[in-house]
């Protein structure tokens, strides 16, 4: 297109098929994408090479050989900065939305420039306008040309980028879902070439019609699937067996609104390239949170009505008014959480209307604070399960068996046999040991004391022997003890022993050289948790550890202290 002597048609001609030509290798990058990324550096050994040959022959005084070298060398890195460039711009397509990627493209293409201006420091023209009849010389005339002919096409490859943003960016998410090879093949396609002119000022083409319809299929059929599986998955729970039906009853209308919401949002979500409207982001979620909210309502009443009924015809006293009452408070608290989360997704400061509701709950709260606080501790301890009715509980060193969890107080049967009366707002607002909350391992712990005159070898004898003897001891919870491994509450993120109360661990280790003996740290846990029984198993190590150390010719430690006269010292030393 430089040459003097081409036509205006030609020059269109080259132009079109350059266009041609940038489209399809981007393409042939998008679709193989990690291939172009992991290849290695380019012309490293080439530049290596140049810079050695261009010292020489500055030293040697060959000029012409210089700059013919020197142009070559830029023209490696030309094309080298042009390559780390459109790798950093397929990157930014990983790890931006549109706005954050077409604004790192930005970037980049400033520092291009920059590396291109730096390249540009010399005038070669003045050399092409040279006439001699030297090979070096014409050598380095044609590397020049080709350098301003690579400047030229770094110019162009920028415009064509620039162009072509958002392709790259939807074509990048084709290939991230697999799409890209038969999304190019329908483009590519005389009829989609015909229609997509037509389509582009709406901002649609063949491709974002025929996934937008594959969408609206998909969501139909996953639709239809979707109460299918949550049926038989509800039938397959027997505790909402008796409550499926209804469920999906109450249920069904929300859930269709929100996939049909699901359908338009991936719909908008496709025609904007792939790139989300905040407004409508916004607008979605609100939404969602609302029909969320709306789904829960509807099962919990519909499980709690149904739960009501066959009260009402059960032999078991429970009052109505009560439940009412818990279904009422359990309907509040879940309109206010969805509220806070409406709020939350429509941007508003949760802190700044929590504040809000504070103040104006403040009279009230001042008016019938205790009654109010030891209500919310029933309900505290009702919803977090921390201990029932029979467990074994201690608090402010205060111990006994649960009798009743009132709406006031928790009433409590202690061991010497006394009744007390603990308001549930201290129940709720401190710390409550409940010893009826494991299922294996109740802690055997003691430091066996040895004398100072014991041996080394008797003491590892002793030490090992004990180990073992735990180890194989039917009654002590060792790795080996199995236990059922259904987690009772598998909302909460724990590990199974924890939730489940269970204790396994088991320590035997020489401890400590106190003031007046060495001692033996034994640290394990029986399978029973039941007092008596744990007592006896206790007796019974006991019994063999002291077996055990009277084999090795150890004895206990007692409390001693040596005292010596100082008088005594002197007259010795004397």
């Amino acid at each position: 297109m430089n040459e003097d002597n081409i036509s205006q048609e030609s020059m269109l001609e080259i132009a079109k098929n350059q266009n041609t030509l940038y489209k399809q290798r981007v393409e042939g990058i998008m679709i193989n994408k990690r291939v172009f990324l992991d290849r290695p550096k380019q012309y490293e050994t080439e530049l290596f090479t140049l810079d050695k040959i261009i010292k020489r022959n500055k030293r040697l005084g060959n000029g012409y050989a210089v700059i013919r070298d020197e142009v070559l060398e830029k023209s490696y890195k030309l094309i080298r900065s042009q390559n780390k460039m459109v790798r950093n711009i397929l990157r930014a397509l990983d790890y931006y939305d549109l706005k954050a990627y077409e604004q790192a493209t930005a970037d980049l293409f400033l520092k291009n420039q920059i590396e291109i201006q730096e390249l540009m420091s010399v005038d070669y023209h003045p050399v092409l306008k040279l006439e001699k009849a030297s090979v070096t010389l014409k050598e380095a005339q044609k590397n020049i040309k080709d350098f301003y002919t690579l400047l030229e096409i770094n110019a162009d490859t920028l415009t064509h980028i620039a162009d072509i943003e958002k392709s790259m960016y939807r074509l990048n998410h084709y290939s991230r879902y697999g799409l890209i090879k038969p999304i190019l093949a329908i483009n590519n396609t005389n009829f989609a070439k015909s229609i997509n002119p037509h389509l582009s000022p709406y901002g649609f083409n063949i491709v974002k019609i025929l996934l937008i319809l594959l969408v609206f299929l998909l969501i139909y059929l996953i639709r239809k699937v979707f109460f299918i599986v949550l049926e038989k998955f509800l039938l397959s729970i027997s505790y909402f067996t008796k409550y499926a039906n209804e469920i999906l009853v109450h249920i069904r209308k929300p859930i269709d609104i929100v996939l049909i919401l699901i359908n338009i949002e991936l719909a908008i979500y496709i025609y904007n390239d792939f790139n989300h409207y905040a407004l409508a982001s916004k607008f979605f979620n609100i939404v969602y949170a609302f029909f969320f909210t709306l789904i829960v309502y509807q099962v919990l009443n519909t499980v709690a009505s149904i739960k009501l009924h066959d009260l009402e015809h059960s032999d078991k006293k429970i009052k109505n008014e009560m439940v009412n009452v818990g279904i009422k408070i359990i309907n509040f608290l879940i309109m206010i959480l969805g509220l806070l989360l409406i709020l939350h997704f429509a941007g508003a400061n949760l802190t700044a209307v929590l504040s809000g509701l504070g103040i104006g709950g403040f009279a009230v709260a001042i008016a019938a604070r205790d009654s109010l606080s030891n209500f919310i501790g029933t309900i505290s301890i009702l919803l977090s399960d921390t201990f029932s009715q029979g467990d074994w509980i201690e608090i402010e060193g205060k111990q006994g068996t649960v009798v009743e969890i009132g709406l006031r107080v928790t009433t409590v049967r202690t061991f010497d046999n006394a009744l007390i009366a603990i308001p549930n707002a201290t129940l709720a607002n401190h710390d409550v040991k409940n010893w009826s909350k494991r299922s294996i391992g109740r802690r055997i712990k003691m430091n066996i004391g040895l004398k100072y005159t014991s041996k080394a070898k008797d003491i590892r004898n002793a030490v090992t022997q004990i180990r073992q003897m735990l180890q194989q001891h039917p009654d002590l919870a060792t790795e080996k003890t199995n236990y059922n491994r259904t987690l009772q509450n598998s909302s909460r993120l724990v590990s199974e022993e924890d939730d489940l109360g269970i204790k396994r661990t088991l320590l035997v280790y020489l401890d400590e050289l106190s003031d007046s003996s060495i001692n033996i740290l034994v640290y394990c846990f029986s399978k029973t948790t039941d007092w008596n029984e744990w007592l006896k198993i206790k007796e019974d190590v006991i019994y063999k550890i002291m077996d055990i150390l009277e084999e090795n010719s150890l004895e206990f430690a007692f409390p001693s202290l040596s005292l010596y006269h100082e008088n005594e010292l002197e007259d010795n030393n004397d």
